[in-house]
């Protein structure tokens, strides 16, 4: 079962007419060389490089690889490169329609292939995330005994979603997000190349910046939204791609947001003073502001850790957990679909109490420090355990809390210039009134003096 997409009738056609095909399909790189980004997986002798014959084989043939990235990140351009350059015979199967049928087909042919005539045959199986584990299994003679060097993409964690044999017999290859640079390159490009508008209009700065945050990182999306609006301007007779009709055929407001300047802190000082405000309407505003202009997600992620100690505190202790947890999914699954996890934290930490007892307590106990409220740590709160400490007085006199009736052991801990300072001053919001009632009550059985 040969690729449709890589027959040499559709190059060839795409070739004379290319006109007929969409922009994204024209500018697809047709050398490793002009593949964007992924520059960690192109260098010489790298496994890519090999599999389209550069460098030469010798004993060692090329490796079977996965390549696991977020969508537009290259993973079928990378196999089109493969497939225009290499002198092997290429077949190219989707795990959305093809089953063990198509690949025991694939399989039989690749080594009559082999056989008869010593052509060695790639196989690029897109999406083997959605096959199931027998169907996956179904490949392993063929790349274990190499009738096929297979090429596999997925965008989901591979050592969740490809069996552990068949991950083991391949070299897995992680494609990195594309960076605007790397869009705005290929933006830049498909404006220029003949194969793409041929210089036919120019692309304003405030337009080209609007794609970049449409895309989000999707070469494909960025040329699909470029190609659509070079058609409406010029049907319009314009000579450039002006922010309007960008937005008119995106279907997406552009976001006045600049990510380096003004408008990246004042609306994260929004986001924050909003949820410490409560008003979780105008804190969701903000965020669906940050997300729609690119922020990057982590980021926000940063900023809402901070917030769960800063204004909500042991008032919700809850809300630390959540927003860490939070920060690791958004690391773990990107845009778009972190969204939601933003959303959570962003809800959950703009309803909960409220408390800067945290803040202030470290403010106040900091800058004592810092006016040298120091002095020597009592004797008997001194290491005693190593040798001499006893003739020093080290913890003589140290009376061990879990051996009193109340767990309370009444001695002084701080140091003299400040045994009778107190720093932690609680609310009695949410959970932190039980923390208000125990302070107090310590407090008064340690023998404190109020300062």
């Amino acid at each position: 079962m040969e690729a449709d997409l890589f027959t040499a009738a559709a190059e060839e056609r795409q070739e004379k007419e290319p006109a007929g095909s969409p922009l994204a399909a024209r500018m697809r790189p047709r050398t490793l060389d002009e593949v964007v980004g992924q520059r960690h997986l192109l260098k010489p002798g790298s496994p890519l490089r090999r599999l389209v014959g550069e460098g030469g084989r010798g004993p060692a043939g090329p490796s079977s690889v996965i390549l696991w990235g977020p969508p537009g990140t290259g993973k079928t351009t990378l196999a089109h490169v493969v497939s225009r350059a290499t002198d092997q015979r290429f077949v190219e199967l989707s795990a959305i329609s093809a089953g063990v049928k198509e690949v025991r087909a694939v399989i039989d042919g690749a080594r009559r292939a082999t056989g008869g005539f010593g052509k060695e045959t790639v196989l690029f199986l897109d999406e083997i995330h959605r096959f199931s584990k027998a169907q996956q299994d179904s490949l392993l003679p063929a790349v274990e005994n190499r009738w096929v060097t297979l090429i596999a993409a997925t965008t989901e964690n591979p050592h969740f979603s490809v069996n552990s044999p068949l991950l083991s017999r391949s070299l897995l290859l992680t494609l990195e997000p594309l960076t605007d640079d790397d869009v705005r390159d290929l933006v830049r490009r498909a404006l220029a190349d003949e194969r793409g508008l041929g210089g036919t209009l120019t692309l304003p700065e405030e337009s080209e910046e609007h794609i970049l945050r449409v895309a989000g990182g999707d070469a494909r999306r960025a040329l699909t939204v470029l190609e659509a609006a070079a058609g409406a301007s010029l049907d319009k007779g314009e000579g450039e791609i002006t922010l309007t009709t960008l937005e008119e055929t995106a279907d997406r407001a552009a976001v006045k947001y600049d990510r380096d300047g003004d408008q990246h802190y004042d609306v994260a000082s929004a986001l924050i003073k909003s949820i410490r405000g409560s008003d979780v309407d105008a804190a969701l505003h903000y965020l669906a502001r940050m997300i729609e202009a690119g922020e990057d997600p982590r980021f926000i992620a940063r900023r809402l850790m901070i917030s769960a100690s800063e204004d909500i505190g042991v008032a919700d202790p809850n809300a630390l957990p959540i927003a860490v947890a939070a920060a690791q999914a958004v690391a773990m699954i990107g845009f778009p679909e972190a969204s939601l996890t933003l959303s959570h934290a962003t809800i959950a930490l703009a309803l909960a109490p409220k408390s800067n007892s945290a803040t202030t307590a470290i403010g106040e106990a900091l800058a004592d420090v810092r006016k040298g409220l120091a002095g020597p740590v009592p004797a008997h709160l001194r290491d005693g355990h190593y040798q001499g400490a006893k003739k020093l007085g080290h913890a003589k006199g140290y009376v061990y809390p879990h051996n009193q009736a109340d767990g309370i052991a009444a001695q002084q801990y701080a140091p003299d210039a400040l045994k009778d300072r107190e720093y932690y001053t609680p609310t009695r919001h949410g959970a932190e009134a039980r923390y208000a009632d125990a302070v107090e009550w310590t407090r008064k059985h340690l023998g404190r003096k109020r300062s």
